[in-house]
């Protein structure tokens, strides 16, 4: 059987294909939100703030949420492997000047490599998974490719921090670094080239409304997500957790995340619609109760283990609607994807900056869950941008 059979039932040989992409994923986006848990260290280290040190959040996600289309664009007769190829190499770059910077702007320079490599990796990602199977399997796929970059939110963070703290944060650069240049080498022996042998298909045209609120809600949950996460260790050291701590407690978090995306994603292909609304449920009572729970932080744990459990499914949720909308190629709806969550990381860690500079941390979750909150009215209004099932 081939990769890309879509006769046999279940993932089948995709299933390898499926795997390397779920972990050059998972290198890309602990790339992307490394700083999150580094950001005390890396202030300390060159003397600034930790609301400047989170510019380096929003400079990476700006560059991704303004390239990610025109890129896509600009490559679209590039063969998908080769793309993904030249993208990992660049990320290992980036990582390497990141390590290796002797001042805040070098590392900033090295993370703006990082972001314009980012803008074009996620859409490729994105096209070439649904391009290894079947129509009706598009969901599952993604759910368990995009397992990798649901775990490189959760656990990128935490594992980064836990490396950060006891080796130093530059050592957590050089483990990103080998990190994505062995998913380089396992993409160059393993992966085949699937881009040009699919089948496409004529976009619809009438389903641009559904796409636009399938953009809009993901900007605002990632905007959410972020005006809070982006500062989740401030919030754990503010509550009593020690540095040593900041990264087992992270973990934690990372592990419900997993919990989340397993759980959702067997259901992506029966009912899309029902999980949409779950999991935004789920993050934003997670996420207002860390604010009601700040400063016992027990009890903060515990929201937190709920709101990045749910949050864990979140990317799988919203490729799956976007691509199931066929308004355009994969590629090209996962740089719409792409692109939006981008905008809301960079407005998020630069508006939780703003709001935690000025009130306070527990401002920053009221804030934060009330915008997931408006993300999960548009899918209450929008039944059909959610419920499209696989054919």
């Amino acid at each position: 059987m081939s990769v890309s059979d879509p006769v046999k039932p279940g993932l089948g040989g995709a299933r390898v294909g499926l795997l390397i992409l779920s972990l050059s994923v998972f290198a890309a986006v602990t790339t992307e939100i490394a700083p999150v848990g580094l950001l005390p260290a890396i202030g300390h280290a060159f003397g600034v703030a930790e609301s400047t040190a989170g510019l380096l959040v929003s400079l990476y996600a700006v560059l991704v949420a303004t390239l990610a289309v025109p890129l896509t664009l600009a490559t679209g007769r590039v063969p998908g492997k080769r793309l993904l190829l030249i993208a990992l190499g660049t990320y290992t770059v980036s990582n390497v000047i990141a390590a290796l910077a002797p001042s805040f702007a070098v590392l900033a320079a090295g993370r703006a490599v990082g972001g314009v490599t980012h803008a074009l990796f996620f859409s490729v990602f994105i096209g070439y998974v649904t391009r290894l199977v079947p129509p009706a399997q598009t969901g599952r796929a993604l759910a368990v490719a995009s397992g990798g970059a649901s775990a490189g939110f959760v656990l990128g963070v935490p594992l980064t921090t836990a490396l950060g703290n006891a080796a130093g944060w530059r050592a957590a650069f050089v483990a990103l670094a080998a990190l994505t240049a062995v998913a380089g080498a396992l993409v160059a022996l393993l992966l085949p080239d699937v881009r040009a042998q699919a089948d496409e298909r004529r976009p619809a045209a009438g389903r641009r409304r559904e796409m636009v609120t399938i953009i809009g809600s993901n900007s605002l949950v990632f905007l959410g997500q972020y005006t809070l996460y982006t500062y989740v260790s401030v919030l754990l050291l503010r509550s009593g957790a020690s540095a040593l701590t900041v990264g087992p407690i992270l973990l934690v978090f990372g592990a419900f995340g997993l919990i989340g995306i397993w759980s959702v994603g067997p259901r992506l292909d029966r009912h899309p619609r029902g999980s949409a609304l779950a999991v935004l449920a789920t993050l934003a009572v997670g996420i207002a109760a860390a604010g009601a729970a700040f400063p016992v932080l027990a009890l903060v744990i515990v929201a937190g283990a709920v709101w990045n459990g749910a949050f864990g499914a979140v990317p799988s949720v919203n490729q799956t609607a976007a691509v199931r909308t066929q308004t355009t190629s994969p590629e090209l709806a996962g740089a719409w994807i792409n692109a939006s969550a981008n905008a809301g990381i960079a407005a998020g860690a630069a508006l939780g900056g703003v709001v935690l500079a000025s009130t306070g941390i527990r401002d920053v979750a009221w804030l934060a869950a009330a915008l997931v909150a408006v993300a999960l009215v548009m899918v209450l209004l929008a039944r059909g941008a959610f419920g499209k099932t696989p054919v």
